[in-house]
């Protein structure tokens, strides 16, 4: 039962519970964004009964105290639902946190291999759903500044398959992959290795399994979102967008420089930015 969500719990067992504990039950739904932020006590206080009622509420719910409560919502921000586990969150300690993030993710071996292969590919395909579609969005629109025929995936109202068609060997595929990830994301990165192109993972923590699958043309950038906040951050990843498209940008040379020029005489000719 440990992966039911306390909400669904509050639900299943509300007929059986006294009027005391639906009114705690009740206090816990209307906090439940910020409810680990609060003890035991503070609750009881709120929903105006005894610790012993809001005890008695876990335990009908299946926690064994208000301690099992919180590794739950913990856990739950770990899957990447937005559940605030300290209150006041520490801004500066954030900062820094980010900070950090991003000096290990630009720093580690494997931004040179991706690289290399974005840089060399007759096409880059890039791909990301839900939360990694806005950092697959903005790596198309950096990386297609430095080189050709850079693709993004899936356009709105489009599904996969159309896309891997055009797929094969001599194209790099950038898939971005945060938590949260569609069903479906393990088995097109399947198909992606299977069509000979180089592949590159950009993913959280919680991709990690999927390492293994990506063969020997495969790189994996790993970065970390999680926060001490409600919201997983971009930070890291949009830093990572710049990184990559920098070291395309160098390895392609006087093509580059090349294409960076055309581009912003076609913007100053079209009107297109101040």
């Amino acid at each position: 039962m440990t992966t039911v969500r306390i909400d669904e719990r509050i639900a299943t067992h509300r007929a059986s519970l006294s009027p005391q504990e639906r009114r705690a039950a009740d206090t816990l739904l209307q906090h439940l964004d910020d409810l680990a932020t609060y003890r035991a006590a503070e609750l009881a206080d709120l929903a105006g009964v005894s610790k012993a009622t809001m005890s008695r509420l876990f335990r009908s719910l299946g926690y064994a105290d208000f301690d099992e409560v919180r590794d739950h919502l913990r856990a739950q921000r770990v899957a990447g639902e937005p559940r605030q586990l300290n209150a006041p969150a520490s801004l500066p300690a954030h900062a820094r946190a980010e900070a950090a993030t991003i000096a290990t993710v630009v720093g580690q071996p494997g931004v040179v291999p991706a690289v290399a292969a974005l840089a060399s590919a007759r096409r880059v395909h890039v791909v990301g759903w839900r939360g990694s579609h806005a950092v697959a969005l903005h790596l198309r629109q950096q990386l297609a500044q430095a080189r050709p025929d850079v693709r993004l995936a899936p356009l709105p109202g489009q599904v996969m398959g159309e896309e891997l068609a055009d797929v094969d060997a001599g194209d790099a595929v950038l898939l971005v992959g945060f938590r949260r990830r569609p069903v479906g994301f393990s088995a097109f990165l399947a198909d992606a290795v299977a069509t000979g192109a180089d592949i590159v993972l950009l993913a959280d923590p919680t991709a990690a399994d999927h390492r293994r699958h990506l063969g020997p043309r495969g790189t994996w950038l790993g970065c970390p979102i999680a926060t001490e906040l409600a919201f997983d951050s971009y930070a890291a990843a949009m830093s990572m967008a710049a990184v990559l498209a920098d070291g395309v940008l160098a390895a392609r040379g006087a093509a580059g420089r090349e294409r960076v020029t055309t581009i912003s005489n076609a913007y100053l000719r079209l009107r297109e930015i101040e």
